[in-house]
């Protein structure tokens, strides 16, 4: 049967563009569309946690996008009295540790996130097609014909798969038909991205802390000479976002004559929901980033919980073209659906603190201990003394190659390969397609020297740790049940078939 291409991505945004890299680097072909003419010019999402900074590492951007933000500035809260008060967003010095080299979140305004994705996407020969609406769609058992209309008219194509990356407001969600429960939170927000006169840039300025109704935020937009101003405004009405109306707004909310709106760069008022859809995967037919849950903005969660939907599915998606069977699907809602509703749980939570005067984001926010140990993919593995389990994040370590250069673990995980890591082992296994193997030890290819590698992971030297292509470990065996644990995953290409 023919086929225009593999994978039609609907939705520019960050989740469409994560998954577009993802599938690039492993040789699959897609289409991304969008319906907009001009990619997105705001900054709703400007935070950029240190779990999505590790996947960003492995698509190669991570430098890219640090260089285009800088860390949070500490948050000056004003006081009714005149003075203030300064604080870190984490709440405390959060620094770098050899399993985790990214301990606090990036600020980056949303725009210029995703104009470094699209950056990285051209690296790789692919580009979004700006001014395409996805306008209807059906499904076969073999895949997917989809109307697009463009500026020459209407266009049929035909892909494997559909996957729907296109926002709250989800056309692909409404057209399957997919449920969107969730409550309506009952604050009404205005965000806009200006330049002004009157503050400095060395904090993110925060007015009638505890006033939920007046409370106004104003943040240097890092990388830019932008500041993002946000607030509550009243639940019904027009609200002005001319320089003029926003400069009358902060003179009201703040008491001061000397803050000075000169530009409105991008503008948005909207109301806060906290969604999630039924279902993830209608055949061939799947949600990802906002079109499968919105929230509200509190904690940074979204655009990470978003790219993070892409990088799990872009690995399944390429072991199913390639030959794996399609049940591998199944274990995308199976995964990142929990990992919605936690998000949700929390942004709502952290909401509810930010209206009483509260912004600290402690580790939760950070993502790093996010997992699947639940998950059909993960190999049960019953010790009680283990530091790990699978279904964790496999953690970062410096180590040495046996060539004498200093290397990381991460650097070993990179790419689209599952790693196979032994301990102190005397045999490496045979050699299979997709699977690197990586030898720990003074007999090995990596030298753990500083005991980094040992203090991350705890494990004995007759066991072996199957890690991931999205960084996550699927399971810790012992040498006698390597073979057949590697036949499981490799022969059936990773199947979602319980692996108790």
């Amino acid at each position: 049967m023919s086929f225009d291409t593999d994978i039609l991505i609907s939705g520019a945004g960050a989740a469409g563009l994560a998954l577009a890299i993802d599938l690039a680097r492993r040789g699959i072909a897609f289409s991304l569309i969008e319906q907009s003419e001009q990619p997105f010019g705001g900054s709703r999402g400007k935070g950029i946690q240190p779990r999505t900074m590790e996947v960003f590492e492995d698509l190669g951007l991570v430098d890219r996008l640090a260089a285009a933000g800088a860390p949070y500035p500490p948050l000056r809260q004003y006081r009714s009295d005149g003075t203030t008060e300064e604080s870190l967003l984490t709440g405390e010095e959060v620094s770098p540790s050899p399993s985790e080299p990214y301990a606090a979140p990036l600020m980056v305004a949303q725009f210029r996130t995703e104009a470094v994705m699209r950056e990285r996407l051209a690296e790789l020969g692919h580009r979004p097609h700006f001014g395409r609406r996805l306008a209807g769609f059906e499904q076969d058992e073999n895949g997917v014909t989809a109307h697009v209309v463009d500026a020459q008219g209407e266009h049929h194509i035909r892909a494997r798969f559909l996957i729907g990356t296109d926002g709250g407001r989800s056309f692909v969600r409404h057209a399957l038909n997919i449920g969107f429960p969730g409550e309506t939170l009952g604050v009404r927000a205005l965000v806009a991205d200006v330049r002004l006169d009157g503050l400095d840039r060395l904090a993110w300025h925060r007015f009638q802390q505890g006033s939920p109704a007046t409370q106004l935020m104003v943040c240097p937009l890092a990388g830019t000479d932008l500041f993002q101003l946000q607030g509550p405004v009243a639940l019904e009405g027009d609200v002005d976002l001319s320089p003029a109306a926003l400069t009358g707004l902060i003179a009201q909310r703040t008491g001061r004559s000397d803050i000075m709106v000169q530009d409105v760069s991008w503008a948005s008022v909207y109301s806060m929901n906290a969604r999630l859809a039924d279902r993830y995967r209608v055949g061939r037919v799947f949600l990802a980033g906002d079109a499968a849950h919105t929230h509200p903005p509190t904690g940074g969660q979204g655009l990470n919980t978003s790219v993070q939907d892409a990088y799990n599915l872009g690995w399944k998606l390429a072991a199913v073209i390639s030959g794996a069977p399609d049940t591998l699907l199944d274990t995308y809602e199976e995964e990142r659906r929990p990992i919605a509703a936690g998000m949700l749980g929390l942004a709502t939570r952290l909401l509810g603190e930010a209206k009483e005067g509260t912004m600290r984001r402690d580790r939760e926010s950070r993502q790093l201990d996010l997992g699947y140990r639940t998950s059909s993919l993960s190999r049960p593995f019953r010790s009680g003394e283990a530091l790990l389990q699978p279904g964790d994040r496999a953690p970062d370590a410096p180590c040495r190659g046996r060539a004498g250069q200093h290397t990381r673990l991460f650097s070993v995980f990179a790419g689209p390969c599952w790693t196979l890591l032994g301990f102190d082992a005397a045999k490496r296994p045979a050699p299979r397609a997709g699977l690197r193997i990586a030898l720990i030890g003074e007999q090995g290819d990596i030298i753990d020297d500083g005991g980094n590698i040992a203090r991350a992971y705890g494990l004995a030297a007759s066991q072996w740790l199957l890690v991931r292509p999205d960084g996550y470990l699927a399971a810790i065996v012992d040498t006698d049940e390597l073979d057949q644990t590697l036949n499981v995953y490799f022969d059936r290409a990773a199947g979602a078939t319980s692996l108790s």
